[in-house]
């Protein structure tokens, strides 16, 4: 119970991983468009409640704050996810190297974290080191993109989200279980 209250935002980031995952593997497309509408009118709702606090605060006010600026800007983002999300589709392939540059920076945290373990005489250091090589492997594998389709390479996006979020889980349970002390 003492992981669960210590890292309840990584275990809630690791059970998004998971429903992500698997709702790229139910529908890439579908998913990967809502989700982008639903960020374009945030957007949209953001920049114009920036827009209209810059009409309502005093003129010295607003002229510091730029949220004219801000607002039109994220009004038109906003607008742009929403209408043209399609373009985010087509352009999944360079979406996904990004993706997988994440990915690797995040293995190389993995890394460190199994080398904290070792360090410090965790009997279990090993699984965080299997879940640093995952996410480096999935990482060098979006990257290079071997895949002859955009739906493969989401079906692989899909499966390193849910294998990644399982290891992170296990190796978050472990690290606190130093030699089963901690219970």
């Amino acid at each position: 119970m003492k992981v669960l209250k210590q890292n309840g935002n990584v275990i809630i980031m690791c059970i998004i991983e998971v429903v992500i995952g698997i709702l790229l593997l139910v529908n890439p497309v579908g998913f990967t468009t809502s989700i982008i509408m639903v960020v374009g009118i945030a957007l949209m709702v953001d920049g114009l409640l920036d827009m209209i606090r810059y009409f309502r605060s005093k003129p010295e006010e607003a002229a510091v704050g730029q949220l004219l600026m801000r607002g039109l800007i994220a009004l038109l983002a906003g607008a742009f996810c929403t209408f043209y999300s399609q373009w985010f589709i087509a352009t999944f392939p360079v979406i996904a190297i990004l993706y997988g540059i994440a990915v690797l920076i995040v293995g190389m945290s993995k890394v460190q974290i199994a080398m904290d373990m070792l360090r410090l005489k965790n009997a279990k250091w090993w699984w965080g080191g299997i879940s640093a090589v995952i996410s480096i492997i999935c990482a060098i594998v979006i990257i290079n993109n071997p895949f002859s389709s955009t739906v493969a390479l989401w079906w692989f996006t899909g499966i390193s989200l849910i294998a990644e979020a399982i290891f992170d889980i296990i190796t978050l349970i472990m690290r606190h279980k130093s030699d089963g002390s901690a219970k």
